[in-house]
């Protein structure tokens, strides 16, 4: 059983950045691939970014591209989500999954979840 905590989120303004956290616990971290999903009010889950067990993949939705930076350190059983020049639209609650070694972007294939970070930009 895996347990994962995020933190890093809060109140900043358009332009700002924010760097997220994701720490695991319980299981091998560096056996899973690590994604960063959101949810808004009223929205579905959506992807972010994803990683793979061994960082030699990484996937960004196209909303995020270029402003955004997944990485992980498998010594400190952590995930990052750098996210640069955040725009209103970022705001959502942060959740990261974790799931067996291949990373991927659809939310049903991952195993464990995390309670969330809420990121909220003001214009």
């Amino acid at each position: 059983q895996v347990q994962l905590v995020e933190s890093g989120g809060g109140l900043v303004q358009a332009g700002g950045s924010l760097r997220l956290s994701c720490a695991a616990s319980g299981g091998t971290f560096s056996t899973y691939a690590m994604g960063w999903f959101r949810q808004a009010p009223g929205k579905e889950r959506e992807f972010v970014a994803a990683i793979s067990w061994n960082s030699v993949d990484t996937y960004y939705a196209d909303s995020v591209k270029g402003r955004f930076t997944i990485s992980r350190d498998n010594a400190k059983n952590t995930v990052y989500l750098q996210m640069n020049s955040l725009k209103p639209e970022d705001t959502a609650v942060y959740y990261c999954g974790a799931k067996k070694y291949i990373a991927r972007t659809n939310a049903h294939e991952y195993d464990y979840w995390g309670q969330g970070t809420q990121v909220t930009v003001s214009s």
